[in-house]
């Protein structure tokens, strides 16, 4: 059976993180969508899992690469919920949830700080509970759900082909 090692995991998943972020952006443009601030900071989650599934890469078997590795678990485990959450406002009746409205959470302040800094990719101008048309047949927020799962599950893949390697060598 092929094993694949885990510089080429890590390097796929970082790979098709930065992929998401940038077909985000297409569509973002093409479609004219507004994203909401939980859509920008799973954007912002994405690039950060990608840059460090990257590095995890290029850190191959040494054992430095765990640290990068254990980022893009905590990135992934955080993107599953809070793109769960999303898809859970986006089911709830009409103008019965929101994420805005009180005072500002921490995702809210990061996002609104991004977005001022570099609007073309963290400016927020939607609603958390508009779902927006469906890509593929799946929402946003799903699409997002899925791609966190599959982080997860490869990041995890990664590590274990990594813990059953007998050398730590490049």
């Amino acid at each position: 059976m092929i094993r694949p090692s885990p510089r080429l995991l890590w390097s796929v998943l970082g790979l098709g993180c930065l992929a998401l972020v940038v077909g985000s952006l297409g569509l973002t443009v093409w479609m004219d969508l507004r994203p909401c601030p939980l859509c920008i900071f799973q954007r912002l989650l994405f690039i950060v899992l990608g840059l460090f599934a990257l590095a995890a890469a290029w850190l191959g078997r040494r054992r430095g690469a765990l640290f990068p590795g254990l980022v893009v678990l905590s990135c992934a485990l955080a993107g599953i919920g809070i793109s769960a959450y999303q898809v859970w406002l986006q089911l709830q009746p009409p103008d019965s949830a929101s994420c805005g409205g009180g005072a500002l959470s921490l995702v809210d302040l990061v996002v609104d700080w991004l977005g001022e800094r570099l609007p073309m990719l963290f400016l927020a101008t939607g609603f958390c509970d508009d779902a927006g048309p469906p890509i593929l047949g799946l929402w946003l927020a799903r699409c997002a759900l899925i791609g966190f799962s599959a982080c997860l599950v490869v990041a995890l893949w990664a590590i274990a082909v990594r813990r059953r390697s007998p050398e730590l060598g490049a």
